[in-house]
């Protein structure tokens, strides 16, 4: 798993191979960014800006932020494994000092006085999952968002999902199995 782009492009990450989590595949990682550097429907730059990072697994999204320039990337993941596998990694990269990670689950990391707002949200649930909606819910109550935002979501194609009154979606991708939803919070 290398990283496609940015001030660490080319440098390699490590992985988990497990049941529990999955990696984001590095081609639909690169349509990811490719929308977001270019679409004239996304209105948040990822340089500069603060980065949500929801089951963050090895980082793999996160660090590509950090490639891109963002402020800050706030991991939550609750899986030992990937923890121990994202904090080599940011170790390994140097860029820890731009990276915090949260060792929990997210409901916990909700119930923490959350001080700053993020720009990008990136949630990458278990396909199985359906709590995620839960977790997008409270974002919008305790008002975590800038007013310029984006969230993006990796699900399964085959899911029939019902997000509308929670977030707008502007751009829907599908990649084999996976689809990604971009959107935003009004």
């Amino acid at each position: 798993m290398r990283i496609i782009g940015g001030e660490l492009k080319g440098k390699k990450i490590q992985h988990l191979r497990s049941s529990v989590t999955r990696p984001l595949r590095d081609f639909v990682k690169e349509s990811i960014f490719n929308i977001i550097l270019h679409s004239s429907l996304i209105k948040v730059k990822i340089n500069n800006s603060r980065i949500l990072d929801m089951y963050s697994g090895v980082g793999s999204f996160g660090i590509e932020c950090i490639s891109h320039e963002a402020k800050k990337v706030t991991f939550v993941e609750k899986d030992p494994m990937a923890q121990n596998i994202l904090t080599r990694n940011l170790k390994s990269l140097g860029i820890e000092k731009k990276s915090l990670i949260f060792k929990r689950d997210i409901k916990s990391f909700f119930s923490n006085k959350i001080e700053n707002k993020f720009d990008i949200f990136f949630l990458d649930p278990p396909f199985a999952s359906d709590d995620y909606l839960d977790n997008l819910i409270k974002i919008k109550e305790l008002k975590l968002y800038n007013k310029n935002n984006l969230i993006i979501l990796h699900r399964e194609v085959k899911k029939e999902e019902n997000f509308k009154k929670i977030f707008n979606a502007t751009i829907i991708k599908n990649y084999g199995r996976s689809k990604i939803v971009f959107g935003h919070f009004n």
